[in-house]
């Protein structure tokens, strides 16, 4: 059997390199939206967070969500970011 490489990506908050699956990713669309990709699929520059309150504060703080994607983040993003991490719960349905 063949082993199967895991993708590893690394957190903008903790700048710990995870496997995919454990985080979460937010994406700059083409159309300059930003918005979270549920699936991992979407279009566009992606950047990764780990399902951690104190992640997401330590993005936010350094601004490096501002820098991933070149561009300012709407607060309504990490609104949305926070209540994801307050309702993920172990769970992987995000």
């Amino acid at each position: 059997m063949k082993i199967r490489k895991i993708p590893m990506r690394m957190c903008l908050g903790c700048q710990e390199m995870r496997p995919k699956k454990e985080l979460i990713r937010v994406v700059r669309t083409p159309e300059n939206d930003i918005v979270i990709d549920p699936g991992g699929k979407q279009s566009g520059r992606g950047a990764y967070i780990c399902p951690d309150e104190a992640c997401l504060n330590k993005a936010i703080k350094a601004k490096r969500l501002e820098k991933a994607f070149q561009q300012p983040v709407p607060a309504d993003v990490t609104e949305t970011l926070r209540e994801r991490l307050v309702n993920y719960g172990g769970s992987k349905s995000l």
